[in-house]
């Protein structure tokens, strides 16, 4: 790997060749469209070609489609082809493709060859598992996405979500069943049971007795009204596989658009701009986005402070191998007339590195927003490269300098999260990492030093937010409103990978179940922080990788929507969403709300796409394999009767986003007593981007006394706006007065349009 250093130079040349060519050629084609990309779009592309074209699938992980064909030329060289594990190989990478006929019919042939698979014991439940869970996607696939609904995939499954085509789900119930009679025990077979009877609609009464999960254990700690998936008739239920999403106003028409991404190497970023009539249109063409593609994750930024939205997608996460096809990062850059630039390379950003989490704050307070990025090594595995962490600092000039090294923030192991906030209200912004294989990090900004150098010091130990050891998705926010940043970071152990489904079964049943669970830390404000998992009742199994927070019933308190599941097509596990009691304890809402998605859950986003004051969710549904792919959906907030603020907060001095911007609202309840509600702004969690305006619940306040705002410049003081209405959307710039209210008109989503949907 010597010559890792040439590999962006010579990238970098090849596309300037190949912008050459593409120019003499475009000018040639009468293309009905103009090609509005920019140079640095088609380097980026020709980039990501380059890297597909050398990408060694024969070892990868997930990109089953190609590893597929190298495996079918294999098996049609080798005379052993008809060995029983080679087969089950195949069959294995044809689910895993989405071939899922095809592996059927293998395990049929299977069945009929070998009388030793007639008994299921513990030589042959390896063949039974894979058999069962391919029986099921063949009903999901045939049901859930071909006559795709609102209702496919919600747990408890009910309504139009119930199968029309029977035979898959049948099928796996008598497989289940055989499994069951075997190993009564193995509660992840008990819980798929239970859920292919319920695509049946006999769920309850049709499970035999000794495996039902009953419906008691499905129910919701709280009551709320249901949330709508209405991705489809807004042509929002994009269909491809894991992937990060944004809701952001791209276009500052005051209305709330979505950027979505699919992380399979060719699957193309969408952009659908709300076009403030009830309807959403699909820009990514206009836009000049076409060709680029991939991104587990995305956020975002404005690095150039023009005031509008900038998006950072993250790509080559789970793959530590560049022979995987580790791909850089993209910096897209928002032109600011509906077209968008990918940036990377002028940036001085082009880095081929496996990332999926990066956090933008402005760790010195010059108005510029710097980029903490977090790469994946894992230190235990041999042949694996080491991909240090970056700290690019801003320059302002829309070029980036790495300073990771100088400020010993480089040698991270396998992080899967960064978080930003400031946890001391010292007005400097601290950074949390999550790490797959070890303690977790808290990096203290101690600002500048005598000798001019900026430092940062790791604090986690004696902060008390180490745990858990195998952690995945984190972020910071107030969960009991007393203006300090906590802290919510997520476990994702092994048993996560491989028994996911059974361990929620036995939470589920009240039995003890033994992967680990989130944390919840409380900040004490002396530096340390006390973990509440247990006294709030989140010590429970939900595994996640995509998740955000937003206040969905404007209670004035924060909640929370994990997206669940694992690479394992056996993790048919419902995404969850805990509504926040107060401050003091957190409640599921999962199945009364409408939200048990039963499909993976990636990227969340949280924001207010119809302007009635209450956020709505989108979510990006899908898995790692080619084959686990699923419509995103996106539900809709039925509203609630508590008061609301919603703020938009502009940086001048600060960075125009004002991102690490800290509200604090005083407000006169009801009842005539005095509250206090703090937010922060930031795009939320590390798996998803929250909408950047503060939507804020105020419960049943009376009136809102005052609004403060603590700038992220050096001042570190709160000003105070003084009093403002209530529900209506404000707009805060630094250094004036006076906030400006906005026309905001309310929007009544189009549910019943007619769409072409993007396949995967």
């Amino acid at each position: 790997m010597k010559h890792s250093v040439l590999i962006p130079f010579t990238c970098f040349l090849f596309a300037l060749l190949f912008f050459q060519c593409k120019q003499e050629l475009s000018e040639k084609s009468s293309s009905t469209i103009s090609d509005v990309r920019s140079s640095g779009t088609l380097a980026m592309i020709d980039s990501l070609e380059l890297i597909y074209k050398k990408t060694n699938f024969r070892n990868h992980p997930y990109a089953s489609t190609e590893r597929l064909r190298v495996l079918e030329n294999q098996l049609k060289q080798v005379a052993s082809a008809s060995d029983p594990n080679i087969q089950l190989q195949l069959a294995t990478s044809l689910l895993r493709a989405g071939k899922n006929e095809e592996a059927i019919s293998i395990f049929e042939k299977l069945l009929q060859t070998y009388p030793v698979l007639k008994e299921v014991n513990a030589q042959t439940k390896k063949f039974y598992d894979i058999y069962a869970i391919t029986l099921m996607r063949k009903g999901e696939v045939d049901n859930c996405i071909e006559n795709h609904s609102a209702e496919s995939c919600l747990l408890p499954i009910q309504g139009k979500g119930i199968h029309i085509n029977k035979t898959g789900s049948q099928k796996a119930i008598s497989v289940y069943e055989k499994i069951l009679k075997q190993f009564p025990e193995d509660l992840q077979s008990r819980w798929l049971l239970n859920t292919a009877y319920m695509t049946l609609g006999e769920h309850p009464a049709n499970v035999p007795a000794e495996y039902l999960i009953p419906p008691a254990a499905y129910e919701s700690d709280y009551d709320l009204p249901k949330f709508e998936n209405i991705a489809m008739g807004l042509g929002l239920d994009v269909d491809g596989l894991a992937g990060g999403c944004v809701i952001g106003d791209f276009n500052n028409d005051g209305f709330l658009d979505i950027m979505a991404s699919s992380w399979g190497m060719k699957d193309q970023i969408r952009l659908f701009i709300n076009k403030g009539d009830g309807s959403f249109e699909d820009t990514t063409e206009k836009a000049g986005l076409m060709g680029i593609t991939g991104g587990l994750n995305m956020n975002q930024t404005d690095y150039d402070n023009d005031g509008f939205l900038d998006i950072y997608l993250m790509r080559g996460a789970w793959n530590p191998k560049l022979e995987m096809g580790i791909q850089p990062n993209s910096l897209i850059r928002n032109n600011g007339d509906g077209t968008f630039s990918d940036v990377t390379i002028e940036a001085g950003l082009y880095n081929r590195t496996p990332t999926q989490s990066s956090t933008w704050f402005d760790y010195n307070n010059d108005g510029h927003l710097d980029l903490f990025v977090g790469n994946e090594t894992i230190k235990a595995m041999q042949n694996y490269e080491s991909f240090p962490c970056n700290f690019f600092h801003n320059n302002g000039d829309g070029t980036f300098k790495d300073i990771a090294v100088e400020l010993g923030m480089d040698q991270l192991t396998y992080v899967k999260g960064v978080a930003s906030a400031d946890i001391n209200n010292d007005g400097l912004i601290d950074v949390y990492i999550s790490n797959l294989d070890g303690e977790n990090n808290l990096y203290l900004n101690q600002g500048q030093q005598e000798d001019g150098q900026w430092a940062f010091r790791d604090i986690a130990e004696n902060a008390g937010v180490q745990e858990p050891l195998l952690s995945f998705p984190c972020w910071f926010f107030d969960f009991n409103n007393d203006g300090l940043e906590d802290i919510f970071v997520s476990a994702f152990d092994q048993l996560a990978f491989s028994n996911q489904s059974g361990e929620l079964a036995a939470d589920y049943l009240d039995q003890p179940f033994q992967s680990d669970y989130p944390r919840l830390y409380l900040n004490n404000g002396d530096l340390t922080f006390k973990d509440i998992t247990e006294q709030t009742t989140m010590d429970r199994a939900v595994h996640t990788m995509g998740c955000n927070y937003g206040d969905i019933d404007n209670d004035g308190f924060l909640d929370f929507y994990l997206g669940t599941g694992a690479p394992d097509y056996r993790a048919i596990v419902p995404n969850r969403m805990f509504r926040n009691d107060n401050g003091k304890k957190v409640q599921d809402i999962t199945t009364v709300g409408g939200f048990g998605h039963i499909q993976k859950g990636h990227g969340i986003s949280f924001g207010d796409l119809d302007n009635d004051g209450d956020s709505d969710v989108y979510a990006v549904m899908g898995g790692s394999f080619s084959g686990d792919n699923f419509q995103n959906a996106l539900f809709e907030n039925p509203g609630n009767d508590n008061r609301w603020i919603t703020l938009l907060i502009i940086g001048q001095k600060a960075n125009k986003m004002a991102m690490g911007a800290k509200v604090r609202l005083v407000l006169e309840m009801a009842d005539g007593q005095e509250k206090l509600i703090y937010r922060t702004v930031s795009n939320g969690a590390s798996f998803g981007g929250n909408s950047l305006q503060l939507e804020i619940g105020l419960g049943m306040a009376k009136r809102i006394k005052s609004v403060e705002v603590n700038w992220p410049n050096d001042e570190n003081q709160f000003v105070d706006y003084g009093t403002v209405a209530l529900n209506q959307k404000i707009k805060i710039i630094e250094g004036q007065n006076k906030p400006e209210v906005l026309n905001s008109p309310k929007i009544t989503f189009k549910k019943d349009m007619e769409h072409h949907h993007h396949h995967h």
